[in-house]
């Protein structure tokens, strides 16, 4: 199945422009052609294309459907690699397992203190339509990691650190009936202090296993972790 965006559904009916392209040039959808949409916000729209226009490609909704999706959070919170291409695929990934918010902080160790959000916002809705999925998740801009620390909501605080005495891993500490947070440090880690920062803010200092992970692959796996606990 062919999944369509447009996240002002339902009030406008039409596809924008890249959409409408490939709906029409690529794909060659014509007018009485039955197309599926997504909003972004959880629901699918099946619909029928009323003009095939390659630039404005008009339809009529026929039936929506909710996605099922956890009642509970899975929030990620990443200080960014230098290299970009990493946080793209990251992110991509992420979403086709099932994430629903990705926040970026500016550690001691970071060397990435920019990040553009709409380039990965585009890697979000690829991801997304590729995984069959209805509901996108909020990406964040980056922020201190101070700063973060006291923006944060959720009642499940988790930070994962390379500590090998530390026995505690992550999968044991996800409870399903809450939201939950995980931050990820940057290549070099959190610094004790950070740490220490966060533990007084209310977080638990979990393990992610025996192998010291890439800050992405980490990131992955601790997304991997809320996803299957929350189905």
């Amino acid at each position: 199945m062919h999944l369509f965006y447009q996240s002002q559904l339902p009030e406008i009916k039409s596809l924008d422009q890249d959409e409408s392209k490939h709906c029409v040039k690529v794909l060659r959808r014509q007018a009485g052609d039955e197309i599926n949409i997504i909003d972004g916000k959880g629901t699918f729209y099946k619909a029928k294309i009323t003009e095939s226009h390659p630039k404005k490609c008009e339809f009529e909704i026929i039936e929506t459907t909710l996605e099922k999706t956890p009642v509970f959070k899975r929030h990620l919170a990443i200080a960014p690699t230098k290299n970009m291409d990493k946080m793209e695929w990251l992110v991509e990934k992420a979403t086709e397992m099932g994430i629903d918010e990705i926040s970026f902080f500016q550690s001691f160790h970071s060397e990435r203190k920019v990040i553009k959000i709409d380039r990965l916002e585009k890697k979000v809705i690829s991801a997304m339509k590729q995984s069959l999925k209805a509901q996108k998740p909020i990406l964040n801009e980056i922020i201190s990691y101070t700063k973060f620390l006291e923006s944060v909501q959720s009642e499940n605080k988790l930070i994962a650190y390379v500590d090998f005495e530390n026995k505690v891993h992550m999968k044991n500490e996800l409870n399903t009936q809450q939201d939950t947070l995980i931050l990820i440090g940057p290549e070099g880690d959190f610094t004790p202090e950070e740490v220490d920062l966060a533990i007084s803010k209310g977080f638990k200092k979990v393990s992610l296993g025996n192998s010291r992970l890439r800050t992405e692959t980490a990131a992955l796996a601790a997304v991997h972790l809320m996803n299957l606990a929350m189905e």
